[in-house]
């Protein structure tokens, strides 16, 4: 299962102040998401999909993500410890960053939307859809929920990731 993050969502649903400092509340979402990779709460691959001011919280591309005991081989030790930091939010700079898929772990990707976040998503999801792919979409957003379900996806709700965060 492919998992795909609607940032702007899952950060608004909890207020702990996160209008405050957009770009900080999605780099702290997206290091709590490479965590969960690396401990194995999640397996990958993740998909987190930041717009507007959230973008400048994490650079886009593909982050290789090594699971916890996997050894130095998979990453390094920087990949086993607390996490990653806005320029290097899998923890992977050890591994060679995010070019570096040699890591062997589950991949956490960002995408910045060009134009607004639940366009990316439904883009997202039909790709993976289109690619033999079976995506399910965190989101609490009705109307995205419909457009996902009608692109072939799944959805589930912010408080199940959360749970795993």
């Amino acid at each position: 299962m492919e998992l795909v993050v609607d940032a702007a969502n899952v950060i608004g649903s909890r207020p702990d102040g996160w209008w405050r400092d957009r770009p900080g509340a999605a780099a702290r979402l997206v290091s709590a998401l490479a965590a969960a990779l690396r401990s194995g709460a999640l397996t990958g691959p993740v998909v987190v999909i930041l717009e507007g001011a959230a973008r400048a919280g994490a650079p886009a591309g593909e982050f290789p993500v090594a699971v916890d005991g996997a050894g130095p081989a998979a990453g390094g030790p920087a990949d086993s410890a607390a996490g990653g930091t806005p320029a290097d939010p899998a923890g992977t700079a050890a591994a060679g960053g995010p070019a570096d898929s040699a890591a062997g772990g589950p991949a956490l990707r960002v995408v910045h939307a060009s134009r607004d976040g639940d366009s990316a998503i439904v883009d997202e999801v039909s790709a993976l859809v289109a690619a033999g792919g079976s995506p399910t979409v965190v989101t609490a957003d009705r109307g995205l929920r419909d457009r996902v379900l009608a692109a072939g996806g799944a959805v589930v709700g912010p408080s199940w990731l959360l749970d795993r965060l």
